[in-house]
């Protein structure tokens, strides 16, 4: 795929060009493409499957339609080759996300994070009219400069004007559980992050904020998705202290789970288990410092853990605040 080639399910989606699939029943103007990450294999079984899925909505797009497409991911260059001439390209960047396989249309050239939101300075080629210099947004982390800036991209191709989408997108307010802080001293955030790249870049949003160090509360989700349990791991590995925890187990052993991400932590000197989750979060909380940063990641907004078809209350939010209500004011 590094070579600009298709993987099999890529081609055979490519070369059946039907009108098949949501796709086909609900045809759109413009199609976004954000990633390709190791998510929702339990769907589609295999990463080339995902993108031979995301390939049919730039496939079916109209002539006078618009492909936004992320310049710094490999998988763009794929679909840009089977998206229809005709079609208009417009594509994004953001600063460290790797090697641009395309050029960007709008890119962000520097980012700022602090507890308020994200500030993002902005440049844009080959479109008309004028466009914003700056981006400041409401949620936390490059990420959301990312999203943003496909958001962005997208209403103008629709027919936007450019300041007036910027406007609407920096008012609106960050999504529950993605990188929501929940406390200070120590600092205390919940996000969603149950992949490797979202954790890592999660993590650096986290490393950016915090004045002391940096504590994490993971898990690893049951079901078949067992191949990205050690990369999990392997981006956890920059936080200075981790605490391995339950997620969503469903019917899989959530020991076996700890392991499994483990093995991608090699021989980081602060890891430490807990399976349950109510537990693992008291306990990292117990240990920051005020001065330190706590993310508890992989579950963000949600209310419920499934653990062998059993679904009980379990809230992130509600744990930090109710152990915030116990202890004594500093």
């Amino acid at each position: 795929m590094s070579k600009g080639r298709w993987a099999p399910g890529c081609a055979r989606a490519h070369q059946r060009g039907a009108r098949s699939g949501f796709a086909g029943a609900w045809p759109c103007q413009v199609g976004v493409f954000t990633n390709l990450s190791l998510d929702h294999l339990d769907l589609h079984g295999s990463a080339e499957h995902y993108l031979a899925s995301k390939a049919q909505l730039f496939v079916q797009l109209p002539s006078l339609g618009a492909a936004v497409l992320n310049a710094c991911d490999p998988a763009s260059k794929l679909l840009d080759e089977v998206t229809p001439r005709g079609v208009r390209r417009l594509t994004y960047a953001v600063p460290g996300r790797g090697r641009r396989v395309l050029e960007p249309n709008l890119a962000a050239t520097s980012i700022a994070i602090d507890r308020r939101g994200t500030r993002a300075e902005l440049t844009a080629r080959g479109l008309p009219g004028p466009w914003p210099r700056e981006l400041v947004l409401r949620a936390i982390g490059d990420i959301y400069v990312e999203n943003a800036l496909a958001a962005l991209l997208a209403a103008v191709a629709l027919g936007a004007n450019p300041a007036d989408a910027a406007r609407r997108i920096e008012a609106a307010e960050p999504p529950p559980g993605r990188f929501e802080i929940v406390a200070e001293r120590p600092l205390v955030a919940i996000d969603y992050a149950h992949s490797p790249d979202a954790l890592r870049r999660t993590l650096g949003a986290a490393r950016a904020l915090g004045r002391g160090a940096l504590h994490l509360v993971i898990g690893a989700g049951g079901g078949p998705t067992k191949s990205k349990r050690e990369p999990l791991g392997e981006a956890a590995r920059a936080a200075d202290r981790v605490t391995l925890t339950s997620d969503n187990p469903r019917d899989d052993d959530p020991a076996e789970l700890v392991r499994d991400v483990s093995v991608g932590l090699g021989d980081h000197p602060n890891v430490d288990v807990e399976l349950d989750r109510k537990l693992a979060i008291e306990q990292a909380l117990t240990r920051a410092s005020p001065d330190d940063l706590v993310l508890i990641a992989g579950k963000g907004h949600e209310r419920e853990q499934v653990v062998r078809g059993v679904v009980t209350r379990l809230s992130d939010a509600e744990i930090v605040r109710a152990w915030l209500a116990r202890r004594p004011r500093l």
